[in-house]
């Protein structure tokens, strides 16, 4: 079971862009929360892809 999140904190998925691109099998994702009220449009970060090797930029989904 995961935490329950209060007030304005949801959970958010960020998925791999250059990983689904690359056309090789598997996905890399996070999960991370994020403050609707301050941070309203999708997140954007820079996280490590452990089948690419290396940093890539990961988007919010869904």
């Amino acid at each position: 079971m995961g935490k329950k999140v209060k007030g304005n904190r949801v959970q958010v998925i960020l998925e791999c862009t250059e990983h689904k691109e690359s056309g090789m099998p598997g996905t890399s994702r996070y999960i991370t929360t994020k403050n609707r009220k301050n941070t309203t449009e999708r997140l954007e970060l820079k996280k490590y892809n452990p089948v690419l090797k290396r940093m890539t930029v990961h988007k919010e989904i869904k």
